[in-house]
C-alpha cells in the first residue's frame, strides 16, 4: 500500500509544503510508500516531489491524499483519478475578505471553496488543522473527520538568529521603543493595516518611540502599495518596517528582538505564527476570530474588536505588567505542548493506516 500526497503547490518557507514534505517522512518511517505530486512547485523544493503528469496510471493499492487550501486545476486531475481519496485541508480563505485587490486569488479561493464541496463525496476520510477547520469540512459535507495539528515544529526555526539583522534590531532597541511583530501574509484578509492604525494610537498614547515589523510576502500587486501609502500617511514610514519574505534565521532574529506579537487578521484557519511567537516566549495580542481563539487558548490576550484605542491598550497592558508577561509566558510553554511535532505525527499516521485499512 502506498498514500501519495497530491498539492496544488509546492513551496519553500510554506506551512503546508513544510507539513507535507514532514508527513512524508513520517509515513514512510511507518512502512507506507509515500512520494508528493504538484501542480508547481519552488526550484529549491521541487526535486522533493514530483510533477502531477508523472502521477501514472491508477495504482491498485494506491490512495490519494489531497492537501485542500485553493483551487486548482490539480483537483480536477485528482478527482478523475480511480484511487481512494483522502483529504488534508488547510483552510480556504473566504472570497470577499479579498475582493478588489487579488482578482486572480479571489477567484481562486471561490473555486478552492466549490471544490472542497465537490471533494465530500469522493473523500474516504479528512483530516483538518484545527476544529475550526474540521467544522468547515462538515459543513461541507464530509463523513469522517479528525483534528491534527500542522506537522511544524512551532517552537523554533532550526537556525541561529541573522547576526546582521540582529544586530539592526539590537542597535534600534538601545534607542528606546518597543518591538511589536506579524508575521505571515501581507494581505488584506491579515489586516496589517489594522495593525498600522494600532501603532499609531500606541505610539501617540504610550511610546512614541515604538515600532511595527510586518514580516512576510505581499498578496498580488494592488495591497502592499496601499498599505506603502496608508503607512506614509499616517507618518509611520520610519516606524513601520516592510521586511519582506526571510530566510529561517531572519526570522529567529525578528522573534529573538520582539516584545510582543500581534495579530489583527480577519480569517485564519490555524495561524503557524501565533504558535511559533508562544514558542519564542514572546506574548501574543490577537484580534479573537476565527480558529485564533482556539490555537491561542488561554496563553495570549484576545480582543473582541479591533478599535486601534482597545488594541494599543491591550498591547501596552501585556509591554508594561511584568507579572502578566511572565503569567503569559507560562501559559504559552504549556499550550505550545499540544502542537508537539513527534505526538503528531503518529497521530497523522495513526489515522491515515487506520482510515486505508477499514
Amino acid at each position: 500500500m502506498r498514500i501519495d500526497q497530491v498539492l496544488p503547490s509546492l513551496a519553500s518557507r510554506d506551512a503546508i509544503g513544510t507539513h507535507s514534505l514532514t508527513l512524508t517522512g513520517a509515513l514512510r518511517a511507518a512502512g507506507v510508500d509515500s512520494d508528493i505530486y504538484y501542480g508547481n512547485a519552488t526550484p529549491d523544493v521541487a526535486e522533493l516531489g514530483r510533477p502531477i503528469t508523472e502521477l501514472g496510471r491508477t495504482g491498485r493499492d494506491r490512495w490519494l491524499l489531497y492537501h485542500a487550501s485553493i483551487g486548482s486545476p490539480v483537483f480536477d486531475i485528482v478527482s478523475a483519478r480511480r484511487e481512494p481519496k483522502l483529504v488534508n485541508y488547510h483552510n480556504i480563505t473566504p472570497a470577499d475578505l479579498l475582493d478588489g485587490w487579488a482578482p486572480q486569488v479571489t477567484y481562486e479561493v471561490a473555486l478552492g471553496r466549490s471544490q472542497l464541496e465537490r471533494l465530500a463525496p469522493e473523500s474516504r476520510f479528512a483530516v483538518a488543522d484545527s476544529a475550526f477547520n474540521e467544522s468547515e469540512l462538515i459543513e461541507a459535507g464530509f463523513v469522517g473527520t479528525a483534528v491534527v495539528p500542522l506537522l511544524i515544529d512551532m517552537t523554533s526555526t532550526g537556525q541561529p538568529a541573522d547576526p546582521a539583522i540582529a544586530r539592526r534590531l539590537s542597535a534600534a532597541k538601545e534607542g528606546g521603543g518597543a518591538d511589536l511583530l506579524y508575521v505571515g501574509k501581507i494581505s488584506p484578509h491579515k489586516a496589517p493595516h489594522d495593525l498600522v492604525k494600532m501603532l499609531a494610537v500606541y505610539r501617540r498614547l504610550y511610546d512614541p518611540l515604538a515600532r511595527l515589523h510586518l514580516v512576510g510576502s505581499p498578496l498580488g500587486e494592488r495591497y502592499g502599495p496601499a498599505l506603502e501609502s496608508f503607512i506614509a500617511e499616517l507618518d509611520l514610514t520610519d516606524a513601520v518596517e516592510l521586511a519582506g519574505s526571510v530566510e529561517p534565521a531572519g526570522l529567529e532574529a525578528y522573534f529573538g528582538a520582539a516584545d510582543v506579537y500581534v495579530s489583527a487578521s480577519d480569517h485564519e484557519g490555524f495561524c503557524v505564527p501565533v504558535v511559533e511567537a508562544m514558542g519564542h516566549g514572546i506574548p501574543v495580542v490577537a484580534f479573537g476570530v476565527a480558529a485564533v481563539p482556539e490555537t491561542v487558548g488561554e496563553a495570549g490576550i484576545l480582543l473582541d474588536s479591533k478599535e486601534p484605542l482597545r488594541f494599543a491598550a491591550a498591547v501596552a497592558r501585556v509591554q508594561g505588567d511584568a507579572e502578566l508577561r511572565a503569567e503569559l509566558s507560562r501559559a504559552a510553554a504549556e499550550r505550545v505542548t499540544h502542537f508537539d511535532l513527534d505526538r503528531s505525527k503518529a497521530r497523522f499516521v495513526e489515522l491515515l493506516t487506520r482510515a486505508t485499512a477499514a
